[in-house]
């Protein structure tokens, strides 16, 4: 038999939700409360449920008879090596730079994108490796019973069902420990197993052969990207293992017949070792995992990857004071969230969040793109790659308040590889020093300006990057990677040093040619100098810089140097119409689209605190205009983007509203996926991010408690949430007030808790935890932590 085509597939799980329509309401959940679950299986590939170890993930539908993963790996993109600096860029460069001092912007985009803009100007795109299927034959009857589920606790999806008196029931699991995806199938009758199995291949260039009587194997190379060839070579492989039946190859298939239990153990890899290294070996890699896998239990697997996951997971834990319904699907409690608000929702949201994070960013794995490591689509919707103008560090805003700290690693490793390639980048297009990358970058790790001017040519992606870099050590406070991540944020600095220009009317440095992502003002294009994003961006880049090279005792007269420059930055200044301006020039009031998505002008709100209400009360009431003209029904991401900004202006109420949005179908697929519309994954994690912020926010050693707290979650507690200074918190809060906080510290200082009026300043030695009570913050109970 020939393996099933994705339409027939699709056509067999259209065919068994439609049999199940009829029927009762499943059984409700039985375990705990981080539960995702329906009462049908997955049609539409924003239905199923995702799987992840950091480097491979699945897709999980449950069709009660034809089972779909659909795989990814997370090096499996187009193209190979290559270098898209336009070689006409220093040609360009000046007369561009003049003509946007000329205000003639549409003949300055012109030219930018014949000279500036990257040959190929498309960057390349992230792959699915395939499907696995698994069509059950024999089977007849009505499908009973039927639930479908992703435990976020035990990170297993699961399906269950009856047919003619037989429970059947399959768990789905990605190991971060043997680096494979299992499937585990199960029947109550002793060998009512009947399946086929089939591994196929989404590239152009593809094989599949059988190994032995039990094992299937595909490999080829992948797609080409326009001129780009393909320069990877890929594969994959299937093993059978079963309890009674027996398991024959043929036809490029596996079927197993009269087994009581089978296992699907799948690996994965490419031949991708770096951006410039691509002789790694996958199929010595999938067969040794195959073979190391095969020989332990199932149930062993899926101990040690559970015991994986929960290591990272279990660290934070969320209650908002919400009851769950067990007899409600996940789709029908997102429904019903539209107009009747469900707390444990946004609890089960954020942790979540959490979940995704964790199965699809790991150390040693890539960062997470787009789609995070999901994605079905050979031409994907901006090649689901990295834009680093706003989703890429959306994506990390949870990690390290949320305690993944960790899985931040694969960021941290993407912005090192692109301050490789960004300094030929910055020599080539600009004759600078340092490194610069653009709004867009790749597997590649491509820095120069992608697409076309009008959003590509935005050249503070590196420098925002590396404000992750100041997080982890704001929040962790080891020195030691504050010196591994000094050189990436010198050099980003270097880059704005050789680079910034001097406005002729104010005397202010500016960048130039840039733009603010994305929105085009007035006059016939997006390209400007000094957008307010990119100061405020330059500012947190020379600031922190500056006190990572006092902390590690280096570089006296760069110091003074960034200290001079930040100085002459253009500020941020309030309009005409007391909005924040998104230019250097007061143009906000003939923007082409005036309730565009992006917001970049209000980066000095959130995630920066240049616009502290606390300390600057007159930006902050601008920020709100802003935000108030923009209005907050907007994409997926744009909508988290806008809770963050709300909460950080203390207006809880207004924060929840804008959750609301964010968690109703029109912006939240039935999965849960972040619906841009299409999917993209920074809505989930930056939604997460704002339930926190909401909760807790966290400057230098100021700890401020419940500053946006929402009428919707009087009672609640928060545990294990991470703040900066290398604090992690528990709080309490019952009707409104603060019921008890409780802070353990590593590091031995001052540190000042604020909840509402009231401040309190108290000295926390490292390894002591401290307890206050109240809203008064009354009593000082300290033990050893």
């Amino acid at each position: 038999m020939t393996s099933l085509t994705r339409r027939q597939v699709a056509a067999g799980a259209a065919a068994s939700a439609a049999a199940l329509s009829g029927q009762a309401r499943a059984k409700a959940p039985t375990r705990g409360k981080h539960v995702l679950w329906y009462a049908k299986p997955a049609v539409q590939w924003v239905e199923a449920l995702p799987i992840g170890n950091g480097r491979l993930g699945a897709m999980v539908f449950g069709d009660p008879w034809v089972e779909r993963l659909q795989l990814n790996e997370h090096t499996l993109w187009s193209g190979g090596p290559y270098d898209p600096v336009n070689p006409r860029a220093q040609e360009g460069l000046g007369p561009v730079r003049a003509m946007i001092a000329e205000g003639r912007f549409a003949d300055a985009e012109k030219l930018a994108n014949e000279t500036l803009v990257a040959t190929p100007p498309r960057e390349m795109a992230y792959q699915p490796f395939g499907d696995l299927t698994v069509r059950f034959v024999g089977q007849q009857g009505t499908v009973g019973d039927y639930r479908r589920s992703l435990d976020l606790d035990d990170a297993i999806a699961e399906t269950t069902f009856v047919v003619d008196g037989v429970r059947y029931r399959r768990r789905v699991l990605a190991s971060p420990v043997d680096q494979v995806i299992a499937l585990e199938i199960t029947a109550s009758k002793p060998g009512a197993l009947n399946l086929d199995v089939a591994l196929t291949s989404a590239q152009t260039v593809n094989q599949v052969a059988l190994e032995g009587r039990d094992g299937l194997k595909v490999f080829g190379r992948n797609n080409a990207e326009g001129a780009i060839a393909g320069a990877l070579t890929f594969c994959g492989r299937a093993k059978v293992v079963t309890k009674g039946g027996t398991v024959n190859g043929a036809d490029g298939q596996l079927s197993v017949r009269g087994a009581t239990r089978a296992v699907v153990y799948v690996a994965m890899a490419t031949s991708y070792r770096r951006y410039d290294d691509v002789g790694g070996d996958p199929d010595a890699i999938t067969r040794q995992q195959i073979e190391r896998v095969a020989a332990k239990p199932f149930d062993r697997v899926a101990r040690d990857a559970t015991a994986a996951h929960r290591a990272l997971f279990d660290r934070v834990s969320l209650d908002l004071g919400g009851t769950t319904d067990p007899t409600v699907p996940t789709d029908q409690r997102l429904a019903r969230n539209e107009t009747t608000d469900d707390p444990a929702l946004a609890e089960l949201y954020f942790q979540y969040a959490r979940y995704l994070l964790i199965a699809c960013s790991r150390p040693g794995g890539q960062a997470a793109n787009l789609q995070g490591l999901w994605n079905d689509q050979v031409k994907p919707p901006w090649g689901s790659n990295y834009t680093i103008n706003i989703n890429t560090q959306m994506n990390y805003w949870p990690a390290e308040a949320g305690g993944l700290a960790e899985c931040a690693e694969p960021l941290f490793a993407l912005i090192k590889d692109l301050s490789e390639r960004g300094a030929a980048t910055a020599r080539k297009m600009y004759g600078a020093r340092g490194w610069v990358a653009h709004h867009n970058t790749d597997l590649w790790r491509g820095t120069a300006p992608f697409d076309h001017a009008k959003a590509g040519l935005w050249p503070t992606g590196g420098a925002w990057l590396c404000l992750h870099l100041w997080d982890r050590y704001d929040y962790g406070r080891d020195k030691r990677f504050l010196a591994r991540a000094y050189p990436l944020m010198r050099g980003a600095c270097l880059f704005f040093l050789d680079t910034l220009q001097t406005d002729a009317a104010t005397g202010w440095l500016v960048t130039s040619p840039s733009v603010s992502p994305e929105n085009r003002h007035g006059f016939g294009s997006t390209l400007c100098a000094g957008p307010t994003m990119d100061m405020q961006i330059l500012r947190d880049l020379f600031d922190h810089t500056r006190e990572a090279a006092r902390i590690l005792d280096l570089d006296p007269d760069l110091r003074a140097d960034l200290a001079r420059t930040r100085e002459r930055l253009a500020p941020t200044r309030v309009g005409a119409q007391g909005q924040i301006m998104e230019w250097k020039d007061d143009w906000d009031a003939v923007a082409a689209d005036p309730k565009h998505r992006h917001v970049s002008h209000l980066y000095g709100l959130f995630p920066s605190w240049q616009m502290d209400p606390a300390a600057h009360p007159d930006l902050a009431a601008a920020a709100r205009r802003t935000l108030e003209t923009r209005g907050d029904k907007t994409t997926g991401w744009a909508i988290a983007w806008r809770i963050n900004l709300w909460a950080r202006l203390k207006d809880g109420d207004h924060a929840h509203d804008v959750l609301r949005l964010l968690l109703a179908r029109e912006r939240t697929y039935p999965n849960l996926f972040d619906a841009h519309p299409p999917f993209q994954i920074d809505g989930n994690f930056g939604g997460a991010a704002a339930i926190m912020e909401m909760l807790v926010q966290s400057k230098g050693e100021i700890l401020d408690l419940l500053p946006a707290l929402p009428a919707a979650w009087p009672t609640g507690s928060l545990r294990g949430v991470r703040v900066r200074n290398a604090g992690e918190m528990d709080l309490s809060w019952r009707d409104g007030r603060l019921e008890s906080v409780t802070l353990r510290c590593a590091t031995s200082d001052y540190r000042t808790l604020k909840c509402g009026e009231v401040s309190r300043r108290i000295f926390v030695r490292a390894g002591e935890r401290v307890t206050l009570a109240g809203p008064s913050l009354q009593g000082s109970a300290r033990a050893a932590a």
